[in-house]
């Protein structure tokens, strides 16, 4: 496969919104650099391709846990603007910023007749998902990252975008028993 017409995830570019600027591009170059760290070096032994941080698993350890990566589970009741795709994908941008994340791109789909948007927000970290039903001013949300973000960053961007009468916010650890469980056999 040609790696020039069909980029990995490493060799993606940043989709970058129409209306940023230098500025603003300069300053998410900047974000990116303090969050994440220089590719590790080659290890003896091992070729320059195998020894990168795209290799490295980006587990997390906090307070003695050891887990993938932060499951917010968001649910929008009395939201506004949930039928605004433009918006929506405004505040996933703002929500990914925010939580020191890095877009890889997005993806949204306007349903008709009743407006709602489903879509995602692909991040070298994870992912930020949104369904939503502006009939029932109602919006479900997920915000899953491993690594150096911080997800829950992405709550309050979510609460402004669509000012509910009330935002439910669940915590899921994921992964948080891979140590538990047994050892895969090689072979």
């Amino acid at each position: 496969m040609n790696s020039d017409a069909f980029p990995s995830d490493a060799q993606a570019e940043i989709y970058r919104f129409p209306h940023e600027g230098e500025a603003a591009v300069e300053q998410t170059a900047q974000r990116q650099a303090a969050v994440h760290p220089a590719p590790v070096q080659p290890v003896e032994g091992y070729g320059a391709d195998t020894a990168s941080d795209e290799n490295a698993d980006h587990f997390i350890t906090r307070d003695g846990k050891t887990y993938a990566g932060t499951h917010l589970i968001i649910d929008v009741y009395g939201g506004s603007r949930l039928d605004d795709i433009e918006h929506i994908r405004q505040m996933m941008h703002d929500a990914v910023t925010a939580a020191g994340a890095t877009l890889l791109h997005t993806h949204l789909h306007h349903f008709t007749p009743n407006g709602g948007v489903s879509g995602v927000a692909v991040l070298a970290e994870s992912h930020i998902s949104i369904h939503t039903w502006p009939e029932r001013d109602y919006g479900a949300l997920d915000v899953f990252m491993c690594g150096d973000s911080a997800p829950e960053k992405a709550v309050e961007v979510i609460r402004e975008a669509f000012q509910p009468s009330h935002l439910a916010v669940d915590t899921h650890l994921r992964g948080d028993e891979v140590d538990a469980a047994p050892a895969r056999s090689a072979g």
